[in-house]
């Protein structure tokens, strides 16, 4: 994952925990994950439109 190993990883979520506090991570989490989605959803939309955008001469092009 990303080149980190266990310990890493462990130190890491323990300076989160100590630097936030165990009620703001679900907060922080939540926010998170709506900003991956909405991402998600915009990376979505924007290849929708680009493949709508591709009309049949343009593929008989390539």
């Amino acid at each position: 994952m990303f080149g980190l190993g266990m310990p890493e990883v462990l130190l890491i979520a323990l300076v989160v925990l100590l630097l936030f506090g165990g009620k703001k991570i679900p907060e922080l989490m939540k926010g998170l994950g709506k900003g991956v989605k909405s991402f998600k959803d915009g990376m979505n939309e924007m290849t929708d439109e680009l493949k709508k955008d591709i009309t049949p001469e343009d593929q008989k092009k390539e």
